[in-house]
């Protein structure tokens, strides 16, 4: 088989030279073209290559860094950073989901560096960011599975593992399983199996994250929540969350729309981690989007579940309408 690394390394050359005419010069891409000896199209590759493989970082700030008046009083108001993507309100919510998993994509990697842990509860919107990540070259860092995957219908561990195999190439981490079901059939089989060393390293692992990176799940969601789809959840499940005033998850972990999750009987079997050891969590990065999901993101702030919050522009606004 042919050697490409030379025609890579040639490649990635040609991509770091165009960004730094473009970006760091202000050269058109008619001059760039020129100077490289190439066309505008090919210019306008590289460009693409440049930002895709993280050798070029775009960050958009405000006049005088401020942030806008919809941020300021999401900050003021749950005391949690926003980040605000720019959706049409007429888009569908499939693609104000991607719209805001491919910004949450390029956000994360300011979040993550080095030598940090990352945890990631899989679901519908995870899915959708690991297919935009930007590469970002870390050493010594670690991404760990924040809930188990299986039913009686999957393991789960295909869904699951490819989503974290996508961040763990992209920050060059090791990736950390959690082969365990979504939930138990009896309470007292998971604290059997959270005695096990194989299962203690896991959680040893989660307790030292850095970074906790999750969706918002929601039995009401316009793009299906996957734990509520997915066969998750039996008839006898969904009548005890309605008894329960459910209105949302993090992680397979449910709670009230005022933050509460005591008392709530699927919690006991869940293998997602508690709010309690979330809450010990730094930087604990929540991303959501659609208006369906409201009630359920409310209920995650009054949790106290999110330090960042990834969104789109018409729900943060309906947030504190």
């Amino acid at each position: 088989m042919a050697d490409t690394s030379g025609v890579q390394s040639d490649r990635t050359r040609d991509a770091l030279r165009a960004a730094h005419l473009y970006y760091l010069q202000d050269l058109t891409m008619d001059a760039i073209a020129g100077e490289l000896g190439t066309s505008r199209s090919t210019v306008s590759r590289l460009l693409g290559l440049a930002r895709s493989s993280g050798l070029v970082e775009i960050q958009i700030r405000s006049p005088l860094d401020q942030i806008s008046q919809v941020q300021r009083e999401i900050q003021r108001r749950f005391d949690v950073s926003a980040h605000i993507v720019p959706v049409p309100d007429h888009s569908s919510e499939v693609d104000r989901l991607e719209r805001v998993a491919l910004s949450a994509a390029r956000i994360l990697g300011s979040f993550f560096d080095s030598t940090m842990t990352m945890g990631i509860a899989w679901g519908s919107t995870m899915s959708a960011i690991s297919r935009h990540l930007v590469a970002k070259k870390t050493h010594s860092s670690r991404i760990v599975q924040l809930n188990g995957a299986g039913n009686v219908q999957t393991t789960g561990i295909d869904y699951a593992s490819e989503i974290l195999r996508r961040f763990g190439d992209a920050y060059g981490a090791s990736v950390h399983h959690f082969p365990v079901p979504a939930f138990f059939d009896d309470p007292a089989t998971k604290e059997a199996l959270w005695r096990e060393r194989s299962t203690r390293r896991v959680l040893e692992i989660q307790s030292h994250m850095d970074v906790a990176l999750f969706g918002i799940g929601s039995p009401d969601a316009a793009v299906p929540s996957h734990v509520y789809t997915a066969g998750y959840l039996g008839d006898d499940d969904f009548r005890m969350l309605r008894d329960s005033d459910v209105v949302g998850d993090v992680a397979t972990v449910f709670f009230r729309a005022d933050g509460s999750d005591a008392g709530i009987a699927l919690n006991a079997r869940a293998t997602g981690p508690d709010f309690r050891t979330l809450r010990h969590v730094a930087r604990r990065v929540c991303v959501s989007s659609g208006l369906s999901k409201i009630h359920a993101l409310h209920g995650a702030l009054a949790a106290e579940l999110v330090t960042d919050l990834i969104i789109d522009e018409s729900t943060a606004r309906a947030l504190i309408a």
